[in-house]
């Protein structure tokens, strides 16, 4: 049984009038007696919940910050009318509206309620139970049931740097007319031949071209086009922390997917793994097609832990799947802690088979907290900021002595950053 608020202010209006009665024990039994009468008689006129049927129809996946349409059926099976408030239980980030559907269902016919969402977050938002209240004539009270609806929403990555594609893409097509690289070591691929000049190395020679000249050729290399490139996200700790208003984890996995977009359109293979303390994700390449949507699947259920990355099992992880070389960019963070313990002495071991991309966002806070001196406070925390980017740099340098290529760009220009150095690489024949 289930009593509305419209009983409340009965009970309300009964106190006055037992308040002002000249015989307030009889006056206050007489209005308790015909409230519960009413709220009885209410109960018994309102429609069976029990009886009602609910199904679910609609949308299956949306895209973060998209909309959503999820309609529920009320099938009235008995042989009374239901008016009812039903409540349709989504998790807060699922962005549910209304929250409360008002239906009116006579005998034997059906209703349709609309919900409408606006999820806020990745992952799959589930909704099961729905709360049914049937309100009876008088409107004081009714019953109320529950029905279980199973219903899951996936929750896409909103891959808001896709705009930033048909530009890299434009450009992509341009490394087709690029100038041969003429060097064994920065290609596999034979172009053509030419005269021997000093400085050339020997190796290149092409002695059955040369004896039938009377010249010394070399043979060129064209570096190779499609090669293998993995994305390797840090899901630990540090990934959880927000700049701006979203956090790191996000901000990474929207860059790895426009790298991911652009090496699938030039043919290279993607591979794509998240680690923290434990693998949380991998995929294998698939055909061209297949690449982009397999990585939305991989990251829809990817949530930063509060586990510390174990940068070693994620180097031995990477070196246990591929052993190819290949391109390794690693979405991580630039804390000092996790790389000099953790990343610098793994790194000999996956820089000696792949070329080494890491990808870190700056915070543009520190920027301005370093520019203050309005005050003491102000001053203090310019000094912190200062020191912050002091760090950041040194590891920076750290790395690229190690031979890994660095990005540390702010979130606006992170994940085309990233795409350029992948473009600039591939250009270079440094894949």
């Amino acid at each position: 049984m289930a009593i509305t608020g419209r009983a409340a202010l009965l009970a309300l209006l009964g106190i006055v009038i037992v308040a002002v009665s000249p015989d307030p024990g009889t006056t206050l039994l007489i209005v308790n007696a015909l409230l519960l009468l009413a709220i009885l008689v209410d109960v018994a006129l309102a429609g069976p919940v029990a009886s009602l049927r609910l199904s679910r129809r609609g949308d299956t996946r949306a895209r973060q910050g998209e909309r959503a349409e999820v309609t529920l059926t009320v099938h009235n099976a008995s042989t009374r009318s239901v008016r009812a408030q039903v409540r349709d239980a989504w998790p807060p980030s699922a962005g549910s509206r209304p929250r409360v559907h008002h239906v009116t269902v006579p005998a034997g016919e059906r209703r349709h309620a609309l919900t409408t969402l606006t999820p806020t977050r990745r992952g799959d938002r589930r909704a099961e139970r729905i709360t049914v209240r049937s309100i009876g004539p008088l409107g004081l009270a009714g019953r109320q049931g529950r029905h279980i609806v199973p219903w899951t929403v996936r929750v896409l990555p909103p891959f808001d740097s896709r705009k930033h594609l048909p530009e890299r893409l434009a450009r992509l097509r341009q490394l087709d007319g690029m100038v041969t690289v003429n060097r064994r070591g920065q290609g596999t691929e034979f172009d053509s031949l030419r005269e021997y000049v000093e400085g050339d190395d020997v190796r290149s020679i092409d002695w059955r071209a040369t004896a039938r000249r009377s010249e010394v050729v070399v043979r060129t290399w064209r570096p190779e086009r499609d090669r293998r490139v993995v994305l390797v996200i840090d899901s630990g700790r540090t990934s959880a922390g927000r700049v701006g208003d979203t956090p790191r984890l996000d901000h990474s996995l929207d860059a790895a997917l426009l790298v991911g977009a652009l090496a699938a359109r030039a043919g290279d293979t993607v591979d794509f793994i998240a680690h923290d303390h434990r693998p949380r994700a991998a995929t294998r390449a698939g055909s061209r097609g297949d690449v982009l949507p397999a990585l939305v699947e991989a990251m829809v259920p990817i949530e930063a832990t509060l586990f510390e990355a174990d940068h070693q099992a994620m180097v031995a992880q990477i070196l246990r799947r591929h052993r190819q070389r290949a391109l390794v960019i690693l979405f991580t963070d630039l804390n000092s802690a996790a790389i000099e313990e953790g990343l610098l002495p793994a790194l000999p071991s996956l820089t000696s088979r792949h070329s080494v991309l890491l990808a870190a966002i700056s915070d543009p806070r520190v920027d301005v907290m370093a520019a203050a001196r309005g005050s003491a406070r102000a001053v203090y925390d310019a000094a912190a900021a200062e020191r912050a980017r002091q760090e950041r740099g040194r590891l920076i340098a750290v790395l690229r002595r190690r031979g890994v290529e660095v990005v540390d760009a702010p979130p606006e220009g992170f994940a085309p950053a990233v795409a350029d150095r992948y473009l600039a690489l591939k250009a270079a024949g440094l894949l």
